[in-house]
């Protein structure tokens, strides 16, 4: 499975985004998906992710609250709704499809990573 995330940018602190992660090539419905986030200089962590059919979703404790992922299998597609955005949340979004976990190596399909920067 192919992925293509998009829906990053530049917003003010207090703002909001919404990233998409549509696939291609096989159906996302076979696959949990995850939303990964990298900062300059830090790892790469699990902000949400979303089991296969939707029933079962994961936040880090950083974003619970903030950001609501969702899922619409139809369209092949996944939602982070990003709200009250902080300069903190400033980083490289990918969004990864594989297992229901909050391991990253169990996610085995990544797309690219969309920039999101928040200005305070």
């Amino acid at each position: 499975v192919q992925l293509q995330a998009s829906g990053g940018g530049l917003v003010q602190a207090g703002g909001s985004l919404r990233l998409s992660c549509a696939a291609s090539g096989r159906t996302l419905s076979n696959y949990a998906v995850g939303w990964f986030r990298q900062a300059p200089g830090k790892e790469r962590e699990l902000v949400a992710a979303i089991n296969w059919s939707g029933r079962s979703t994961y936040y880090a404790d950083s974003v619970k609250g903030r950001f609501t992922i969702s899922r619409d299998n139809a369209k092949n597609t996944v939602y982070l709704q990003m709200n009250s955005l902080k300069p903190e949340d400033t980083a490289v979004y990918y969004c990864a499809a594989g297992s229901f976990s909050t391991t990253r190596q169990e996610y085995r399909h990544w797309g690219q990573g969309t920039q999101v920067t928040v200005s305070s």
